[in-house]
């Protein structure tokens, strides 16, 4: 609501423009200009005009006339309660991330894509669909962990401290003919220290990953004397083929070498059946029913 600044104005013409006059809208408030200028037979230009500020000032230099009108705050509605929309536009799903990240700092799981409209009515005041909770849900944890890309970004710099502070560490990442990631293997130094210890039997599996670019996480693990679960290694891939588990499992014998004691135990899949038979020629290869 623009608002007339008479203590920068100087109206001779005996309009009734005066200090502290409001005009709804900044297109009322030219409407009244024009109509003065005209029937004043003078002319004005634009010296500033943006969304909260317009100075305008007659076209002769050696004129005193101006105006200069400012948009107010004015912090008490007149709107009844009925017409507010609980939808808020207002309530991005930028701002609900930003309100609701305390919520997953400190804690093992924070609110889901459906704990989410909750906090938002109960803190905010506001409505939110479940479309607008899951993204501000996951722009939370953005601003948290960092984007997917921004962790593609840094694994070399990861992996270079890794082998620095664990002597003897593995790590390998592959890139396809674009420079894009296609493949990673970890194993720590400490593991594979550890693996001369174990029972010579490695079961390999699979899992499908969730994230954004999805993908496959391979993992090797051991036995030990107790018969508890050792972990030895680690792998991404693009996908559980021939190609991906020919690749990790190149890496995982540079790990841990290839002899008639060792085993390896595996699912039914044709492709890691075919990749070890390529890459382990001493150890033997055994399937789960």
């Amino acid at each position: 609501m623009p608002t007339i600044e008479a203590s920068d104005s100087t109206f001779s013409n005996g309009s009734d423009l005066h200090e502290g006059k409001y005009f709804n809208t900044k297109k009322d408030l030219k409407r009244k200009l024009l109509d003065i200028a005209m029937k004043g037979n003078f002319e004005f230009r634009t010296r500033k005009s943006n969304r909260s500020l317009w100075v305008i000032e007659c076209i002769d230099p050696n004129c005193s006339w101006r105006l200069r009108a400012s948009k107010i705050y004015v912090g008490v509605h007149s709107c009844s309660l009925l017409n507010r929309n609980v939808n808020h536009r207002q309530a991005t799903y930028v701002v609900i991330g930003e309100q609701v990240v305390p919520q997953y700092v400190g804690v093992k799981k924070g609110p889901g894509p459906k704990g989410v409209p909750t906090f938002a009515r109960t803190k905010l005041g506001a409505q939110i669909s479940y479309y607008k909770a899951w993204r501000g849900r996951k722009h939370a944890h953005t601003l948290i962990r960092g984007s997917p890309e921004q962790s593609f970004h840094v694994l070399p710099s990861y992996f270079h401290m890794l082998e620095k502070l664990n002597p003897k560490t593995v790590t390998r990442i592959e890139v396809d003919e674009e420079s894009k990631f296609k493949y990673l293997f970890l194993a720590f130094g400490v593991a594979i220290r550890g693996f001369r210890y174990m029972r010579k039997v490695v079961g390999i599996d699979e899992t499908f990953l969730k994230g954004q670019y999805r993908g496959v996480l391979l993992v090797a693990t051991a036995q030990d004397g107790n018969g508890q679960c050792y972990p030895l290694a680690w792998g991404i891939v693009d996908s559980k083929n021939e190609d991906a588990w020919t690749w990790f499992l190149t890496q995982l014998k540079e790990v841990i070498g290839d002899t008639d004691e060792l085993a390896l135990i595996s699912d039914r899949a044709p492709s890691i059946k075919k990749a070890i038979s390529t890459v382990f020629e001493k150890a033997h290869h055994g399937a789960c029913a």
